[in-house]
């Protein structure tokens, strides 16, 4: 594996409170989405359950807010709502090994650094932040994982309002940095709004001069592809020759766009069931390896919880999933890390700034 990607430092299970710990106990589902009490819910961190005789099983992608269920040795990390009656679901509320439960958050620590000072100025990112290694590591992930990895991107529609942006974007796209894309009914609405009007929320992508009744401009561009039964029809139909959803349907990137009750139309792909939403996006979750979500809070902390920080390899191996926040705001950062996705890693610019740059330095 790459230098790039950290080695994964395993628990310690010689040790003694892990190697005297119990046998983990589970618990028949009461019935079809009711689990029982005292169920453990699980984290985007590595975690652990104890089979017995020092057997200790890896959840092979645990995710925020979910349950373990055990089938014989097979564990498996399920949202509560999908359990069925009579699954054995693990109990415990302890996460040091004393229920037969270890959560893991070192893993990817080296021992140097977990030898390291625990105070230190500047330990978060701020505005204050120099970002120039940051942005040097990511460009070395992305190359990476373009051909060994899936990365996936969350986007806000702000990525659309910018020329050079929309531009960087499709580029990403079009050259294999990108194999799945997570957005709302905005980014995709305005994203072909562009690149049929020139104009985002009808001010045009470069000069951003107001145009005459520009305010109607994504109405009839979500008109025109409701007319037409598909964004991919609409791409056809309206001559449409650039941009992020154009490149996607070009390179068959998959995107999933869900709905919201803020949206203007929708757009006919659009996913307006939340559920069936989150379903979408988690096949994409299972598969990340790097995650790029820019300016836009809720679908980032949502993709957030269902993004394990570790990914098992189909050779064992367990490696780091990298998350990217992209934001101007220590705020929505902050909010990410606070909801469980400790190990975000936060960029503080402009978007449009970002992807200009970004694209700068990975084109060819």
């Amino acid at each position: 594996m790459s230098e790039l990607i950290p080695p994964y430092r395993h628990p310690d299970f010689s040790r003694p409170e892990l190697a005297n710990a119990p046998v983990v106990s589970t618990e028949p589902a009461p019935a079809d989405g009711v689990v029982p009490r005292n169920f453990h819910g699980t984290s985007n961190y590595p975690e652990y359950v104890h089979l017995g005789g020092g057997r200790w099983v890896l959840a092979p992608e645990s995710r925020m807010d979910s349950v373990l269920v055990l089938d014989g040795d097979r564990l498996e990390v399920v949202e509560a709502r999908r359990v069925k009656k009579g699954q054995q679901v693990v109990v415990g509320r302890t996460e040091n090994g004393e229920e037969g439960i270890y959560v893991h958050t070192e893993g990817f620590i080296s021992a140097e650094q977990a030898a390291s000072d625990k105070f230190a100025f500047r330990t978060r990112g701020t505005r204050e932040t120099p970002f120039s290694r940051s942005y040097d590591e990511l460009y070395q992930v992305l190359r990476h994982d373009r051909d060994h990895g899936y990365i996936v991107w969350v986007l806000g529609p702000a990525v659309a309002f910018d020329q050079d942006s929309r531009a960087a974007m499709q580029g990403l796209i079009e050259n294999g940095y990108c194999h799945a894309l997570l957005a709302g009914n905005a980014l995709a609405t305005h994203d072909l709004e562009a690149g049929y009007f020139r104009t985002g929320l009808g001010q045009n992508i470069y000069s951003q001069e107001l145009q005459p009744l520009g305010h109607y401009n994504h109405l009839d561009v979500l008109n025109e592809v409701r007319r037409a039964g598909s964004i991919a029809a609409a791409i056809e139909e309206l001559k449409i020759q650039d941009g992020i959803i154009y490149a996607c349907e070009k390179q068959k990137v998959p995107y999933v766009l869900a709905g919201s009750i803020r949206d203007d139309g929708p757009l006919p792909e659009v996913i307006a069931n939340v559920y069936e939403a989150q379903d979408a996006m988690r096949v994409h979750a299972r598969k990340a390896t790097v995650v790029m979500a820019l300016a836009t809070q809720l679908h980032s902390i949502a993709f957030g919880n269902m993004v394990p920080s570790y990914r098992v390899e189909e050779d064992g191996r367990v490696r780091p999933v990298f998350f990217y926040i992209v934001d101007m705001t220590e705020f929505s950062a902050d909010k990410l890390a606070n909801r469980g996705s400790a190990q975000a890693q936060a960029i503080l610019t402009n978007v449009q700034d970002f992807m200009v740059n970004l694209w700068n330095n990975l084109k060819d």
